[in-house]
């Protein structure tokens, strides 16, 4: 059977008949029905602009619309796929950006904070203030802190937990 494309009774009565086959093509390579069918309308808009694309010696044109179909669809998906990848890097570049960037108040808080530290240890007796010191300051555990300061270890747990305690309520106040 010989379809004449360039005649409009032709080009329609394929179109017909060949439309479902080059949706079906393109649905196994999209899952989409509605870009399958975007997909079998651009072949059918090539064959329409340019009949001389198809050459009946090559093949039918049942297997170049299918072949047509499968390749627009795969042409597609790729693109699909590539504007998904390029989406998903740049949420994430956003991500580590928001994570990385700190905002103009950030140096000041932290500053403010520091101060109010400073001056909550300020505030705490000497031997308290050491003790912390040496916990936080340090990293120095209870039994390394009564060792350093010559003190029983209860001693230097109680000074680090009242410290703790009376720095906090200072804190809390400011």
């Amino acid at each position: 059977m010989e379809i004449k494309l360039n005649t409009s009774s032709g080009f329609e009565s394929s179109y017909e008949e060949l439309r479902p086959l080059a949706v079906a093509a393109a649905q196994r390579v999209l899952r989409d029905q509605a870009a399958a069918e975007d997909v079998a309308q651009d072949v059918f808009i090539a064959l329409w602009r340019n009949p001389g694309a198809y050459d009946p010696k090559r093949g039918s044109l049942r297997s170049y619309v299918a072949l047509m179909a499968r390749s627009r669809a795969l042409d597609r998906w790729r693109t699909r796929q590539a504007r998904e990848a390029a989406v998903d890097r740049s949420a994430a570049e956003q991500r580590v950006r928001h994570t990385d960037e700190e905002s103009a108040a950030e140096p000041v808080m932290r500053r403010d904070r520091s101060r109010r530290m400073l001056h909550a240890l300020d505030s705490l007796p000497g031997e308290q203030r050491e003790a912390v010191l040496l916990a936080f300051g340090r990293g120095l555990t209870a039994q390394e802190i009564a060792s350093a300061i010559g003190v029983p270890l209860g001693t230097a747990k109680s000074r680090v937990r009242l410290g703790l305690q009376k720095a906090r309520s200072e804190l809390q106040a400011a």
